[in-house]
């Protein structure tokens, strides 16, 4: 890498500087504003009541209640003995696991898939941060997959941001190793260190979503508020026009033959079955489903028309 200029690397790599200023401009209230709550990325009070910020209602006394919750006005008005409820509110961590090994490292339009995941991965870390929310995750590699502790200090995020970026450098310029960790393998790590009431972002190409990931997949919805950041581009979406289609991850160049129209058939179906597969299992279990595409602006996600769940609108 250290031959290639920031000009060759733009959109093969992503900068630290870049990730830094992800955060969409304008999103004041983080994950918890009006458009982000409206599709349940955020903006989150429990359900059990007790002491806390927000006023709920008020009850007859009981033995066992705080005595300076008495609301000794409606005990004046009533002559019986009343107690203030609250509404509690309730941390809810914020889990990202961002896949950028190497089938991620592709893309036709601004930049690979790798970049536009780290982006979409860093946006969502800082409106979470600004939420008040404490963030991590695990970040897949070829070379293997590691795990962040939830933080709330914004040096330990810029941390994590910063291995965000690395990331997407890992193993640059070099022969992809023979095997990689599997999606499979990352989603149970995530699972691991997450807690009922988590908000988890899958961002992925789910290129390898075998039988293993979805079920690990099904068993964090069971816990966590999911969202599925399906990430594509467009030649993997559409079929290729014939001829032959010299194609680069950055090192070496290879050629697509799309000659054959069996071939060519053969190659749309692969990724409609896959899509097709994450999308039916994400309206199943209640998951977001959020199709983004190489070109597009990561911030797009918060757009409520582009959720698909079970009890959503279509994207």
């Amino acid at each position: 890498m250290s031959d290639a200029t920031e000009d060759d690397l733009k959109g093969v790599v992503a900068r630290l500087e870049e990730l830094i200023a992800a955060r969409p401009k304008g999103a004041g209230r983080g994950l918890g504003s009006a458009r982000a709550r409206s599709r349940q990325l955020g903006g989150h009070r429990s359900s059990f009541r007790g002491q806390g910020m927000e006023f709920d209602e008020v009850r007859a006394y009981q033995m066992g209640d705080d005595v300076r919750t008495i609301d000794w006005r409606v005990t004046a008005r009533t002559g019986k003995t009343h107690t203030k409820l609250f509404q509690e509110e309730r941390e809810r961590p914020v889990l990202i696991l961002l896949d950028v090994r190497t089938f991620m490292r592709f893309g036709t339009r601004g930049s690979f898939k790798s970049v536009l995941a780290a982006r979409a991965a860093a946006m969502l870390t800082w409106l979470s941060l600004d939420e008040g929310d404490r963030v991590g995750g695990v970040v897949l590699m070829p070379s293997g997959v590691v795990s962040y502790r939830p933080q709330r200090s914004r040096s330990r995020i810029l941390a994590f941001v910063k291995a965000m970026a690395d990331a997407t450098q890992d193993g640059f310029g070099t022969e992809p190793p023979a095997s990689e960790p599997s999606l499979a393998d990352a989603l149970a790590r995530l699972r691991h260190v997450s807690r009922p009431g988590t908000l988890a972002f899958i961002i992925s190409d789910f290129h390898d979503f075998d039988d293993p990931a979805l079920r690990e997949l099904g068993r964090l919805s069971l816990q966590c508020q999911v969202s599925n950041l399906f990430i594509h581009d467009a030649l993997e979406a559409e079929t290729p026009q014939r001829g032959l289609y010299r194609v680069s991850d950055g090192t070496g160049v290879a050629v697509l033959d799309a000659d054959s129209r069996a071939a060519r058939e053969a190659y749309a179906r692969r990724f409609a079955e896959r899509r097709e597969i994450i999308e039916q299992m994400s309206r199943q279990r209640g998951m977001a489903f959020l199709p983004l595409r190489t070109g597009e602006d990561p911030a797009d996600i918060l757009n409520p028309a582009r959720t698909r769940r079970t009890r959503g609108s279509a994207a």
